[in-house]
C-alpha cells in the first residue's frame, strides 16, 4: 500500500532531519519515494505502475508518495526542482535520487540492484 507522507511522518518512517545531521535511515524496510505533483502529466503514468509494484513488493519495500506542492519544504531539502522525482532509499546505506517516469521493468531492475530485493 502507498502511503502519503508529511514532513511529520517523514521524519519517523525515513530520516529525522531535526536530530540527524548525518543520513540516518529510520525505516525497517527499503522504501522508495515519489515527489509528485497533481498536474504533473509524467507523475500520472507512474501512479498505477507504483500502486502496482506495491502490490507485488509488499513486505518487501515500501513505496510512499510526497506531493512537492503541499510539502514544499520538504520537497526543498532534497533539492527536487522537476518531477517526478524518485528517491530510492536502501536499509544501509546512501539515498539515491532518479528522475523521469521510469518504466516498471525499470523499477524491477532498481529494486534488485539499489535494495537486493525481487
Amino acid at each position: 500500500m502507498i502511503e502519503y507522507l508529511t514532513q511529520e511522518t517523514f521524519k519517523t518512517k525515513v530520516f529525522n532531519f531535526e536530530q540527524n545531521t548525518e543520513w540516518k535511515f529510520e525505516g525497517e524496510i527499503p522504501c522508495i519515494i515519489d515527489f509528485y505533483a497533481d498536474w504533473c502529466g509524467p507523475c500520472k503514468m507512474v501512479a498505477p505502475i507504483l500502486e502496482e509494484l506495491a502490490t507485488e513488493y509488499d513486505g518487501k519495500l515500501n513505496i510512499y508518495k510526497v506531493d512537492t506542492e503541499d510539502q514544499r519544504e520538504l520537497s526543498a531539502m532534497f533539492g527536487i526542482q522537476s518531477i517526478p522525482s524518485l528517491l530510492f532509499v536502501p536499509k544501509e546505506g546512501q539515498p539515491q535520487m532518479a528522475q523521469g517516469a521510469l518504466p516498471k521493468d525499470s523499477f524491477r531492475k532498481a529494486f534488485k540492484e539499489v535494495f537486493n530485493v525481487e
